[in-house]
């Protein structure tokens, strides 16, 4: 069964520029190849509502795709897993 799923993250800024775009490259070709992106949204340097790890911005990125009922459990291992990644998630959208 195929649903309609949004995720955000929020990527380390102290990782650099190239960095950063990589790693918004690697989720955007990950949703891709496992499901059908719909929206990518870079919304970029903000400030966080609250200090993580001493830091108080971030670049958030925003995606929407559809996709089979297992795979956010996997997309939030990948993110778990992925240096840089501040915070993040993953929310089934209402049809």
């Amino acid at each position: 069964m195929v649903n309609k799923y949004e995720t955000i993250f929020i990527i380390d800024l102290t990782k650099g520029e190239e960095e950063v775009a990589s790693i918004v490259e690697k989720f955007r070709s990950l949703i891709e190849g496992s499901a059908q992106l719909e929206k990518v949204d870079e919304w970029g340097k903000r400030k966080l509502a609250y200090p993580i790890n001493d830091m108080n911005e971030g670049y958030y990125v925003y995606m929407e795709f559809s996709a089979e009922t297992s795979f956010p459990a996997e997309l939030e291992r990948i993110f778990k897993i992925t240096e840089g990644i501040m915070r993040f998630l993953v929310m089934r959208r209402e049809k």
